[in-house]
């Protein structure tokens, strides 16, 4: 006992020290920012006092040159060193809150006198460049995510270095004082682990750094895949080790790769919303963050892409075709079709001017065009060529157009404003009124067939939904649909089906990817080939299709894509073979598959009621942290489940909790929300994936609460009715697993098949 309190008054008075390094540093910066503004500021307000301003001559005019250089460098010396200043001044005031968390002692050789480091969010160094606390992403900080006590080795830039490490203590720290520390030879102590689960959940994620587990480090620290793919349980923490990963690779390439180097597709809005403050938190800026939705249909503003809403309330989509579309076979069809397009089969449009029944160019005068180029033309420079004679043609036209009679009217009608505005500049004179008319002429025609020129430019001479169709009534002679249990009939249907919403100017999510795909092989649209990571969250939900395609998009990129497979909710019983799928995509030697089965986010005792609901749930571990057992409420009518509902949310009130009521689907969360306002109950009610998470209770739809957490969740009607097909138990599993402490589940007349559980694991109420 006073071994530990000298510890302890030991620990503390080495904390105190530190503290004050920085704020004495603190001090220093605000002051050095302060006087570099002011430098800015005086040499902006006297730059011309100090430079010689000299028009004469050609070698006093270099001089004056040279003197403007010469003080623009100052300027952005300045401007350099201010935000160098910025950027220690914002880890300094990070580290403040809580200076390290963790301490490790090692012996780099029998010999060596042992070392000993501090970790913390951030490095610290004295005036000696001499570091008091190194950032959680340096090589050596590895050491204590990795090993227990003993060998362990860690990559630094010379190699592999072995050390003995003899010590792992961590800290908790609040307000400059240890509230708690302990040494352990785990790589994360269980109690520190439960300490910072036990917090509430807010409708903000928080950075893990401290609790960071040795299977999550591995993910985190991973530089030489060009795959990762992370299969983890609900609340294994995939998400948050990921975000560390991002921060990770952002601080190990720093100078080589910044945070526009770096995509991220999260399954909605309002997940983006939950995640933002992660890598701020962490001195890193955000990456580029979308959905897929966002990502193909930013591409087609004139038509509607059928959303996360419309995907999941619609079930009426054949799945066997729908397996066929979604598969990396269809993907091989688009890129075989192509290419036969080099040869013949590509469909054109008039392009029109002014008469909108006498085209100005003919599609069949395009095509002409387009096929007149020899074999070694491939698809892209197609195109092109084309392109650049449409031009041609066009100029060619100017002349002619000048002189027709629409444009000697235009040229009467104009007011004095809009004739100067033609002119090149005021009072511009001419020779004869015949070369004023010609060039005011020119002009109008110049400037009316800009919109000529542009959909020329744009491509928009090639008629892509005709194609695309030709393209499906293509695929029947290119493979056999029977090998997907598709008949011609079947398919044939589709296809109207495909043109009628083409005529409503609405798209599929099953066709989306292949009709953007199609388009890029016909135009040679550039890929992105500055993108370096590619980061795909709840890659359960994604298809073969929709990854082979985001592949093509970022060919330079390193993947990690990380999900559930028990949690598919659009894809279904695809998401199992997702994996064996893709694999062909990339280096089998290049790729990691890592598992992580240790759920963290649930107490124990919702874990083993959750996995239950799971054909193979016996692979989930518990975490043992501890809470009330799920429960059940059966109640005979609407009137009696509201009023139970009201009971649940008044004692998780009394517990501060923040309550997810998760309904199937939309409609369901809507009646939820009105009969709760009916009783007075406050509840959010999210409806769309743009909305913003609030604090308080609220009604969410299913496929919004993906990636999300709640202290506690009500299922609301788990009846046979609204949850009765196999194929439901991953939403079932999605719904209940968000819950950390406390699950309750409603529902009136019987039971869902797909909650059949052991009834020790829950009370009934």
């Amino acid at each position: 006992m006073a071994k530990e309190i000298s510890d302890k008054k030991y620990e503390q008075e080495h904390l105190d020290h530190i503290m004050k390094m920085i704020t004495d540093r603190e001090k220093k910066l605000k002051k050095s920012i302060k006087n570099v503004s002011k430098e800015a500021r005086d040499l902006n307000s006297h730059f011309f006092d100090d430079v010689k301003l000299d028009y004469d001559g050609y070698s006093t005019s270099m001089e004056t040159a040279l003197s403007i250089h010469q003080q623009q460098q100052l300027l952005s010396e300045r401007e350099h060193d201010w935000q160098h200043s910025a950027k220690q001044l914002e880890t300094i005031e990070r580290l403040e809150k809580s200076p390290y968390f963790a301490r490790v002692d090692f012996k780099e050789n029998e010999a060596a006198e042992p070392e000993t480091i501090y970790i913390g969010l951030g490095s610290f160094a004295d005036e000696n460049d001499h570091f008091l606390i190194y950032d959680w992403r340096a090589p050596i900080s590895s050491i204590y995510y990795d090993g227990k006590l003993g060998e362990v080795s860690y990559n630094s830039p010379e190699g592999e270095i072995t050390v003995d490490m003899t010590k792992k203590r961590q800290f908790m720290i609040k307000d400059g004082k240890i509230v708690n520390m302990f040494d352990t030879n785990e790589s994360i102590g269980d109690q520190m682990l439960l300490e910072v689960l036990s917090e509430k959940s807010s409708t903000q994620m928080k950075s893990i750094v401290t609790t960071i587990q040795q299977e999550q480090n591995k993910i985190i620290r991973n530089t030489s895949s060009d795959l990762l793919f992370v299969q983890g349980a609900a609340g294994s923490g995939k998400t948050s080790a990921i975000l560390q990963r991002i921060a990770f690779l952002l601080y190990r390439y720093r100078g080589n790769l910044t945070s526009s180097d770096v995509i991220m597709f999260s399954p909605n809005q309002l997940f983006n919303d939950y995640i933002k403050n992660v890598l701020p938190e962490m001195g890193e800026q955000n990456m580029v963050q979308m959905t897929y939705w966002q990502f193909v249909s930013r591409r087609l503003p004139g038509m509607k892409v059928e959303n996360l809403f419309k995907q999941f309330e619609d079930q009426t989509a054949d799945t066997n075709i729908s397996s066929f579309k979604d598969s990396v076979n269809f993907f091989n069809l688009v890129t075989r079709y192509a290419k036969h397009l080099n040869k013949r089969g590509m469909i054109f449009k008039n392009i029109y001017f002014r008469d909108k029944k006498k085209p100005y160019f003919e599609k069949e005068k395009i095509r002409e065009i387009y096929y007149s180029f020899n074999e070694n033309y491939k698809l892209a420079n197609r195109i092109d060529a084309t392109r650049e004679e449409l031009i041609k043609m066009l100029n060619r036209k100017i002349a002619p157009e000048v002189k027709k009679k629409w444009v000697s009217q235009a040229i009467e009608s104009l007011s004095k404003e809009q004739l100067n505005e033609l002119y090149d500049y005021p009072d511009q004179e001419f020779d004869s009124q015949a070369d004023e008319e010609k060039f005011l002429g020119r002009k109008i025609v110049f400037k009316q067939l800009q919109p000529v020129f542009q959909r020329i430019r744009h491509n928009n001479f090639i008629n892509m939904r005709a194609q695309y169709l030709s393209f499906l009534r293509a695929v029947p002679k290119m493979t056999d649909l029977s090998k997907w249990n598709i008949t011609e009939d079947e398919w044939t249907k589709h296809i109207e089906m495909v043109k009628d919403s083409f005529r409503n100017k609405e798209i599929r999510m099953n066709d989306v990817s292949a009709y953007l795909y199609l388009y890029d092989l016909i135009t040679g649209r550039c890929t992105n080939y500055e993108m370096r990571y590619t980061f795909i969250d709840e890659i359960q939900d994604y298809t073969a299709f929709q990854i082979a395609y985001l592949k093509y998009n970022f060919p330079r990129a390193k993947f990690t894509m990380l999900g559930d497979l028990n949690q598919a909710i659009f894809t279904k019983d695809e998401s199992r073979s997702l994996l064996k799928q893709i694999s062909g995509l990339f280096d089998p030697k290049k790729t990691e598959v890592v598992q992580l089965t240790k759920s963290y986010r649930s107490t124990k005792q919702i874990t083993d009621f959750t996995k239950q609901i799971l054909r193979e749930g016996e692979k989930v571990e518990s975490f043992n942290r501890q809470g009330p057992k799920p429960a059940i409420w059966a109640r005979k009518t609407d009137e009696e489940a509201i009023a139970a509902l009201q009971e649940i949310l008044k004692d998780n009130d009394s517990h501060k909790f923040t309550t997810a009521i998760i309904t199937k689907d939309l409609a369901g969360a809507k009646y939820v929300s009105e009969m709760l306002k009916e009783k007075g109950q406050k509840a959010t009610l999210i409806a769309t994936a743009n909305q913003r998470l609030v604090p308080g209770d609220l009604v969410v739809p299913s496929y919004l609460a993906k990636g999300l957490e709640f202290d506690a969740v009500v299922m609301w009607d788990a009846s046979k009715d609204t949850y009765h097909k196999l194929d439901e138990t991953q939403l079932v599993y999605t719904i209940a697993s968000r819950a950390m402490y406390k699950l309750d589940i409603v529902f009136t007349a019987e039971r869902s098949p797909l909650l059949d559980v052991d009834p020790a694991t829950y009370d009934e109420k």
